[in-house]
């Protein structure tokens, strides 16, 4: 078993409140993403790599005046209020057009921000690829079909597609649950796999939509077993660099070979961008088809199970869908509007404004065009 980093160790204390300030610091004398974007952890254990792509979208800058106001709680606020008081990084892609790029102090374009639960999306798209793919072979297979350590337990008869939907059946509570988890995998106590097979049956899967970071670790077991690759190498070969990213990235691992699948890339503001930009234009890049059409389309719909939740992604009524993280991180595709806003923060927990700016947000760009 591999020894820890202490980035991932600061990032299980994070979630058990030891430490109040973002992102995890380097070790002494290292650079940080908060003061020069250079994150030092591609030489230590608990984070793969995921490589700039070779064919990078580029992103002009292009910014533009948007004077964005929007009601909440009986006042009329400003975006420029809102970004000072609760974010880090934002980004507005207008095509493939910066219009709107702003950082808090200490942060730039080059900082690596931590997705927390975007991460889930991204799993969701390693999924599509390899059901076009044929390595997995329809969402009615079950997590024991691909992870034969698991078939005895209570993820064993559980459907990828209820895994996707978050309808496992699965007893998991996220909030009480997801802390011993993290922590217990990020400091290399236990695997994802042997976390997995503790659990115990709440109920009929397809019934409930139940929140589950574990569901989301167990797609990436399956995408691993599935494709005989490791999660990252997946992710890096089928989504990362197809999506035409710019700058390497980081994902956190459990120190046993399984990628985490729930959470912990470490991106910048743009990259996380790109990924959206991909996602709104159906799942191509460049021309190069890199997600699936239908994989787009069946993720970003109601899943049956909840109508503001698809298949790793939550949907917006009638606006669009959004990849959504701890502490409110965002990657917001409004299809509406045909806007992508990132929003990347430390820690907001009244998350109840951020829809209100967004929409506000698209709502501007589409009209200064």
């Amino acid at each position: 078993m591999r020894r820890r980093s202490l980035s991932l160790t600061v990032t299980a204390a994070l979630m058990v409140g030891l430490v109040t300030s973002a992102p995890a610091p380097a070790p002494a004398a290292a650079s940080t993403p908060a003061d020069s974007g250079v994150w030092p952890y591609s030489v230590l254990p608990g984070f793969d790599p995921l490589q700039a792509s070779g064919d990078p979208v580029a992103l002009a800058s292009a910014p533009r005046e948007l004077d964005v106001t929007y009601a909440f709680e009986g006042e009329t606020r400003t975006l420029q209020d809102y970004l000072r008081r609760t974010a880090q990084g934002f980004v507005v892609l207008d095509g493939e057009k910066i219009v709107k790029e702003w950082y808090a102090s200490g942060f730039t374009e080059k900082s690596l921000f931590q997705s927390w639960s975007v991460g889930k999306s991204f799993t969701s798209s390693a999924v599509g690829v390899a059901l076009d793919e044929g390595k997995i072979r329809s969402l009615d297979d079950t997590v024991g079909d691909y992870v034969p350590e698991l078939a005895g337990s209570a993820y064993g008869a559980v459907t990828l597609r209820n895994l996707l939907r978050m309808a496992s059946g699965v007893q998991w509570e996220e909030t009480p649950d997801d802390v011993p988890l993290h922590v217990s995998v990020s400091m290399g106590w236990q695997s994802t796999l042997q976390f997995a097979a503790t659990r115990k049956k709440a109920g009929e899967q397809g019934s409930t939509f139940n929140y589950s970071s574990m569901n989301s670790a167990v797609l990436a077991l399956v995408v691993q077993k599935a494709t005989g690759m490791p999660f990252y190498r997946y992710m890096q070969e089928k989504v990362w660099g197809p999506s035409g990213m710019a700058s390497t990235a980081y994902v956190g691992n459990d120190s046993h070979g399984n990628g985490l699948g729930y959470c912990c890339i470490y991106a910048t503001a743009r990259d996380f961008a790109r990924y959206g930009k991909m996602m709104l234009d159906g799942g191509v890049v460049k021309g190069r088809r890199v997600v699936p059409a239908s994989w787009v389309s069946q993720a970003t719909a109601p899943s049956g199970v909840n109508s503001r939740y698809g298949l790793h992604w939550w949907i917006d009524p009638g606006e669009g869908f959004q990849a959504t993280g701890f502490g409110d991180q965002k990657i917001y595709v409004s299809t509406r509007h045909n806007v992508v806003i990132v929003r990347n923060t430390f820690l907001q927990l009244d998350s109840s404004e951020t829809m209100p700016a967004l929409r506000a947000v698209a709502a501007e760009v589409a009209r200064t065009r």
